[in-house]
């Protein structure tokens, strides 16, 4: 029993790791240009592992770009700068969350209309259940008939 709490453990403590994704050779010198590399590789995506960052990503292509993205810092660019360039080589899917844009507005408003659609037919229904119960009363005359009836038969 005791080894099966010690896997738990052991798995649930890999992810409070840092990615190893990222290879001694690439790290920077300069702590602060290193955390903007981190913190830009956290924002791009990887285009082969698709929902993946390049920061937590093996393949060969997130490595390309994490280089290119120190490259690019150690030059003197803004991280502005390193997302327009990236974007402007590989289109708005780099980026894990792509910008408000023309193209990407029905991306970010789609959820807040399916929600507000969502929220009107709820209304709807239960304006339609509070009719019906409205309408399924009956009148005095039929009551006293549905009494009469019971009264009758003997119920």
């Amino acid at each position: 029993m005791r080894w099966i709490h010690a896997v738990i453990l052991a798995v649930s403590l890999l992810g409070v790791y840092p990615s190893l994704a990222v290879q001694p050779d690439e790290i920077l010198t300069d702590p602060a240009l290193e955390t903007r590399a981190r913190n830009l590789s956290r924002e791009l995506r990887c285009m082969v592992c698709q929902n993946q960052s390049i920061d937590d990503s093996d393949a060969p292509l997130a490595r390309d770009l994490r280089l290119l993205v120190r490259e690019r810092l150690k030059a003197g660019d803004s991280d502005p700068q390193i997302l327009d360039f990236l974007v402007a080589r590989y289109g708005d899917f780099v980026l894990l969350r792509p910008r408000f844009t023309s193209h990407t507005a029905l991306l970010w408003l789609l959820p807040f209309l399916v929600l507000i659609a969502g929220a009107a037919a709820l209304l709807m229904l239960r304006r339609r259940q509070r009719n019906r119960t409205g309408s399924a009363r009956l009148s005095d005359e039929e009551e006293a008939r549905v009494a009469e009836v019971l009264k009758r038969e003997g119920l």
